[in-house]
């Protein structure tokens, strides 16, 4: 059986599948090898993602995921007295969450790879200019996410991630680092352009190759049609399907 990558995060892991996405363009790499499984819901925080673990993540399995991303926070950061308030978790309560995840993650299978992504970062301009797309003059006048907040759940993640001994990758620094980001990788001052889930994909493919999991490096689930003997074509499939 191949083994399971699960993507578990919000509307930036529910989109990754879109054309260009980041997820789509592990599943072309892990083609034949491995599954990416996506788990992704819009609009969720850590918090809401509490409630789905024992159903994506059931304890006892015999087959549990090699595998999972966690990739939540954008949401959570979402700030008080704004329209989106209903999604915001203060810092502490967002980091345990995260903690309750690895933990349960690491009760169903000690040995996954378990990845925490932090929040990218949040173009505030680019928000507001969607919104007036939207709503016109009825548009929110602050916008509901700011990037300096964004930073401070950001830093939990990278923190946390040190703290368990596992990777992170800080996408809110590492998609800084280039020149016109907000445009280049954000297509509404949040979710990702094709240029943006690129910078995702490319991180995660670092962490996977580093952790041994080189999508080039892993075997076919079954033989290569250059392997089978048109003759006596049985012989190719009798180590792989016994």
């Amino acid at each position: 059986m191949r083994p399971q990558i699960v993507l578990f995060g919000d509307s930036i892991t529910q989109q990754s599948f879109g054309s260009g996405g980041w997820g789509a363009s592990l599943a072309d790499n892990y083609s034949r090898k491995a599954d990416i499984v996506l788990r992704g819901y819009g609009g969720y925080t850590s918090r809401w993602a509490l409630f789905l673990l024992h159903h994506i993540f059931p304890l006892g399995s015999g087959t549990p995921p090699a595998v999972a991303t966690i990739f939540f926070g954008a949401n959570d950061a979402a700030l008080l007295g704004r329209n989106s308030e209903k999604q915001h978790v203060p810092i502490g309560e967002y980091k345990d969450n995260l903690r309750r995840i690895v933990y349960h993650l690491k009760e169903c299978s000690p040995t996954m790879l378990v990845v925490i992504i932090t929040p990218p970062p949040v173009d505030e301009e680019g928000r507001m200019a969607y919104a007036r797309s939207l709503y016109g003059e009825k548009a929110m006048k602050l916008p509901e996410r700011t990037n300096e907040a964004t930073e401070v759940y950001a830093k939990q993640c990278v923190e946390l991630a040190k703290e368990l001994g596992l990777p992170s990758i800080n996408l809110w620094s590492k998609m800084q680092e280039t020149e016109g980001w907000q445009k280049k990788f954000l297509s509404d001052g949040l979710h990702l352009t094709p240029e943006g889930n690129a910078v995702v994909h490319q991180e995660v493919v670092r962490i996977f190759n580093e952790a041994g999991l080189s999508a080039p490096e892993m075997p076919y689930d079954f033989p290569h049609h250059s392997e089978i003997d048109g003759k006596n074509p049985e012989k190719a499939f009798q180590l792989q399907c016994l």
